[in-house]
């Protein structure tokens, strides 16, 4: 396999490194001892103890935790069908329900979140953990639509019409067949939901009520005085569980159940 040229190795070292410098050094000031923030003036992890021993962190901490749980789970419920059923149809019907499930990824978060905010005071919904959960799932539903279709695709449909000519049903073929093979696919989905949902600022912010602060609005709130070693210890715990869940949800992706190899690799 041929290497790629020097030039396109530096280039493409160089946007990494503009990408994730920052993040380095907001990782490394969260150890820094002084309290300016600027100033190196010694290792210290004084600021993560601190986090630990403010109830406010702590409660803004449990509520992401609920409402990303919640939206997952839920968005992981709506998408297996979802994505199953498109896959099985085709047609005019079909694809515009595709867009429709869809659209939510090339809408501008902002005006997700005042759409959102709008239909919520027109049917008088209260603000709160109720309203962050469906505008969570609003943007999860078509992550998770799109990794398990693309799941989907590679799947052989004989296995499901050989179990059919043996007698399996429906739900048999759905549970013996059908979500083992889909199995890294939702947990992968799983792990990016809740990820995206641990982040979001724009939508939460614009549909959260009082006793629903998420870490993000947390984090908004505290730099609003200036950038302090907490809000340093706070961000760098985002970034690091940030990336080591969509890892795991890569690295779940690549994973092909052992047993569908075996039966495809002899038929």
């Amino acid at each position: 396999m041929r290497s790629l040229p020097k030039p396109i190795l530096l280039a493409g070292f160089m946007v990494l490194l503009f990408l994730y410098l920052p993040v380095i050094i907001l990782i490394g000031f969260s150890f820094n001892a002084s309290t300016m923030g600027v100033a190196w003036k010694g290792f210290s992890v004084q600021w993560y103890e601190n986090l630990l021993a403010d109830p406010s962190i702590v409660e803004a901490t449990l509520n992401s935790l609920i409402i990303a749980l919640i939206s997952t789970a839920l968005s992981l419920l709506l998408g297996l069908g979802a994505a199953i059923g498109l896959e099985k149809r085709r047609g005019l019907r079909a694809s515009c329900m595709n867009t429709l499930i869809l659209l939510p990824l090339v809408i501008p978060e902002i005006l997700m979140g005042v759409a959102l905010l709008m239909l919520f005071v027109m049917l008088q919904v209260p603000l709160g953990f109720g309203s962050i959960i469906i505008g969570h799932m609003v943007f999860n539903l078509p992550l998770t639509v799109v990794i398990l279709r693309a799941r989907l695709r590679k799947f052989n449909p004989a296995w499901e019409d050989a179990a059919r000519d043996l007698g399996a049903t429906s739900w048999n073929v759905l549970t013996s067949i059908t979500l083992p093979m889909l199995r890294p696919a939702i947990v992968g989905a799983a792990l990016l939901s809740f990820t995206v949902s641990l982040d979001d600022f724009v939508v939460t912010f614009f549909v959260a009520g009082p006793g629903s602060t998420t870490l993000p609005l947390k984090v908004f709130s505290m730099i609003k005085t200036g950038i302090t070693p907490e809000v340093n210890a706070l961000s760098a715990i985002l970034v690091v569980v940030s990336m080591a869940f969509v890892g795991l949800s890569w690295l779940f992706q690549q994973e092909v159940p052992s047993s569908f190899l075996k039966n495809d690799s002899s038929s």
